[in-house]
């Protein structure tokens, strides 16, 4: 999985828009984190 499919999995629960930015890049590491291929280098860090 992508970071943007990712994100867009996520964009879809209304819960995501009630989070911070950082909150919502802190899920998006963690989603991926659980989700992702290993070979899947994030956009941006922390």
């Amino acid at each position: 999985m992508t970071p943007r499919e990712a994100l867009a999995l996520l964009m879809l629960s209304p819960f995501y828009f009630r989070l911070t930015l950082t909150d919502r890049k802190k899920l998006l590491h963690e989603f991926l984190a659980l989700h992702a291929k290993p070979d899947v280098i994030l956009p941006f860090s922390n």
